[in-house]
């Protein structure tokens, strides 16, 4: 890529950052109005899958902020990212930045602090279900909350101390949620909120990190377009799996300094220039699932 090429593709758009944060959160509202006033089965199981992916789009604009991609100001990306992205998902942007950027540096190798999640990939049918069994009953949710819970008390270590005053700023911005619910008279759905995270949420995070890294041609090279895969995948799975073009994970590995609404055409131009020429396409999670769970 030229310098301009670079120059044009890491260029921050403040106003971009703050439409995709303001659309997410609308869209949460959105959910939580049409359950709140339309209360049945349907509309409260679309709500928790719907809620679901909303908080993996948090997430995403989490880890873009932890990049400081996202906003052009650095205050910005350290704020809305915390306050607004990592904080509802009980997430803490600058421990979760620092754990990420060594992925980014050691992936391809087996050093990757993130192989546990996709190197024993592909696995039979009956392990995946078992996998998406615990994550759909909470119990990979339960699992999480109780390390959360551990390690802001001081269980795990004294070290672990420093994480409790995200703890408690996690809690302070769940605790608004509820407030905020409860004063539009719909306090109740707020338990879809954490029915999600502690379910579907769990089960969508796992299908990611299957898609990003696992069965992949060379989990132990360097090169992004062999260690990290791509999902072009239609627009309801991208509502659910892949918000905030978090599929485009191949092009993010290429150049981490790329914004994320900036993915799709970065992956557009390597096409053009013939870099992603032989490497496997994948249309859909449905395909990868196919590929990494053997029947």
């Amino acid at each position: 890529m030229t310098r301009d090429e670079v120059a044009y593709f890491t260029a921050r758009s403040d106003w971009q950052a703050a439409r995709m944060v303001l659309q997410n959160w609308l869209f949460i509202a959105a959910i939580f109005a049409v359950a709140g006033a339309w209360p049945n089965p349907l509309t409260i199981a679309a709500a928790v899958i719907l809620l679901a992916g909303r908080q993996l789009a948090l997430s995403v604009l989490m880890h873009d902020c932890g990049h400081r991609t996202l906003f052009h100001s650095a205050r910005l990306n350290d704020v809305v990212g915390q306050w607004l992205c990592a904080l509802p998902v009980m997430n803490d942007q600058p421990s979760y930045a620092r754990g990420h950027l060594e992925h980014h540096r050691k992936a391809g190798t087996a050093e990757d602090p993130d192989l546990s999640n996709y190197q024993a990939y592909p696995v039979s049918l009956a392990s995946f279900r078992r996998k998406a069994f615990r994550d759909l009953t909470g119990q990979t949710g339960f699992k999480l909350m109780s390390y959360i819970f551990r390690g802001a008390s001081g269980v795990i270590s004294n070290e672990k101390r420093e994480s409790a005053l995200p703890f408690v700023q996690q809690l302070l911005v769940q605790l608004v949620l509820f407030l905020v619910l409860a004063a539009f008279g719909i306090a109740w759905t707020f338990i879809l909120w954490v029915v999600a995270y502690m379910t579907v949420f769990m089960f969508i995070i796992r299908v990611r990190q299957i898609a990003e890294h696992a069965a992949v041609p060379n989990l132990f090279d360097p090169d992004s377009r062999l260690n990290t895969r791509t999902v072009d995948a239609p627009w309801w799975q991208r509502v659910i799996f892949a918000p905030c073009g978090v599929n485009f994970h191949m092009e993010h590995h290429f150049m981490a300094s790329v914004p994320c609404y900036k993915l799709k055409e970065l992956r557009e131009h390597l096409r053009r220039r013939h870099a992603l020429d032989g490497v496997p396409e994948f249309h859909g999670y449905g395909q990868v699932l196919r590929h990494v769970v053997i029947a």
